[in-house]
């Protein structure tokens, strides 16, 4: 049998909820998954082929070893198996390309375990990056709300508003998740913390029902001004829109830019130089597992 995974990428924190919100956009990784009678074969195609410091090709796979994550909970055994990635999410650039190999993977063990994915599945994807909000949109499409009560991980999927059109802005320039989280620091002042509250909450209601509160919605005191000196040419354009009145925000731990626009386009005069720009579309169905 050989299965195929569609994952999409993803956006999170968007703004305001950081570690919380996470979106699912499209674009998708896809991954073909054979069952073979031993060993183990991974090709890697476009984004990290040949890579092998970034993407390698044995046990340490992050889609394998949230495979076997995966089939150890099922208690399913696998011979051997054949993997061949087909991968079109940016590595490094804050669009969620190893949450969604990690969902990739889990999808992949529910799938040789012949079950339909449960609830179960976001606590063993979440547990590899320690939150769940870029794996839950991978897993459930949509707009998230992640949370977490003691070691159990859950989300709260919500559908964004029809009229929001995401756009990204991505750099060729890479950032490390780990660099840009030690940038943070351990406490910050109250009147923050009350900010960063009040901006969440209206995000929910903003990305669901009243798109013209999502500059307000995307206000930010938690993490993107602690990590500015990561991306510097991300920080400059994310201002300039939001000086445009664009609700522009850093996606994930960057260096790409998340825009949330109602037409599909930036506004015009704005310097985009070394930014490759996109719309891409929400993704309201998350993982897919086909036969």
């Amino acid at each position: 049998m050989k299965y195929t995974i569609t994952v999409p990428a993803s956006t999170a924190n968007v703004g305001s909820g950081f570690d919380t919100f996470g979106m699912a956009l499209g674009l998708h990784d896809v991954i073909d998954v054979t069952v073979t009678e031993s060993g183990l074969h991974v090709e890697v195609i476009d984004a990290g082929a040949g890579d092998m410091s970034a993407v390698p090709t044995d046990e340490s796979h992050l889609v394998v070893r949230a495979l076997r994550h995966a089939c150890r909970y099922l208690d399913v055994k696998v011979p051997g198996l054949a993997l061949r990635c087909r991968n079109a999410i940016p590595h490094s650039r804050g669009l969620g390309s190893s949450a969604a190999a990690v969902v990739a993977g889990v999808a992949a063990g529910y799938a040789l375990a012949g079950k339909d994915i449960d609830d179960a599945a976001l606590q063993l994807a979440a547990e590899f990056e320690g939150h769940a909000d870029n794996a839950a949109a991978s897993l459930l499409g949509g707009f998230v709300v992640a949370w977490q009560s003691g070691s159990t991980f859950r989300a709260q999927r919500l559908r964004p508003h029809p009229a929001i059109r995401p756009v990204v802005a991505v750099p060729k320039e890479r950032s490390s998740t780990a660099e840009a989280r030690d940038l943070l620091p351990e406490h910050v002042p109250h009147v923050d913390a009350a900010f960063a509250a009040s901006r969440s909450a209206l995000m929910v209601h903003a990305i669901t029902s009243r798109p013209d509160l999502l500059f307000e919605a995307t206000e930010d005191r938690l993490h993107q001004d602690y990590r500015e000196s990561v991306f510097p040419a991300s920080a400059w354009l994310m201002r300039a829109l939001r000086a445009r009145g664009v609700a522009a925000v850093i996606s994930g731990a960057g260096p790409t830019v998340l825009a949330l626009t109602t037409t599909g386009i930036l506004p015009e005069g704005v310097d985009v130089t070394g930014f490759e720009v996109t719309e891409l579309p929400v993704d309201f169905t998350g993982v897919r597992i086909s036969v």
